[in-house]
């Protein structure tokens, strides 16, 4: 898949159900880096809703970043974690059930150098918003 073809219209759904059919196969590693989907539940609809995100391991857990872009504003994703932080992870063909939290402080710092290092363009996007982008630790239970 070329870039313009990742960035079309559509393409997250399109990832999710590619990972989904391949159990991972297809999908885990997203231009050139490692993706999990996160599956958190609709604050307003109460609806699953899965995003495809770019991970690192820390230890036994997982680290993803609320970029958004560098939009303005966190994303749905984020937001509705925020609110119910029980929710699902898929890893390949594993799928498992997480509990999420925000990453503060010194861990926060140690955490972005590690995810800045596997996409750097978290840097950038954090250089052209205002908000601080959040820093999920996400781990099984």
């Amino acid at each position: 898949m070329t870039t313009k073809e990742t960035f079309a219209p559509g393409w997250q759904q399109r990832h999710v159900e590619r990972y989904r059919e391949s159990n991972g196969e297809d999908g885990h590693i997203w231009e050139g880096v490692p993706t999990l989907l996160l599956t958190t539940t609709g604050r307003r609809s109460g609806q699953p809703r899965t995003t495809p995100l770019i991970y690192a391991k820390d230890g036994d857990r997982y680290v993803v970043v609320a970029s958004y872009g560098g939009a303005p504003k966190h994303p749905d994703w984020y937001v509705n974690l925020h609110e119910k932080p029980d929710l699902e992870v898929q890893v390949k063909a594993d799928r498992f059930q997480a509990k999420a939290h925000t990453a503060e402080g010194d861990e926060k710092a140690r955490l972005w150098k590690i995810m800045a290092a596997i996409w750097p363009a978290y840097d950038n996007y954090q250089a052209k918003t205002s908000r601080e982008i959040p820093i999920v630790i996400l781990e099984r239970v």
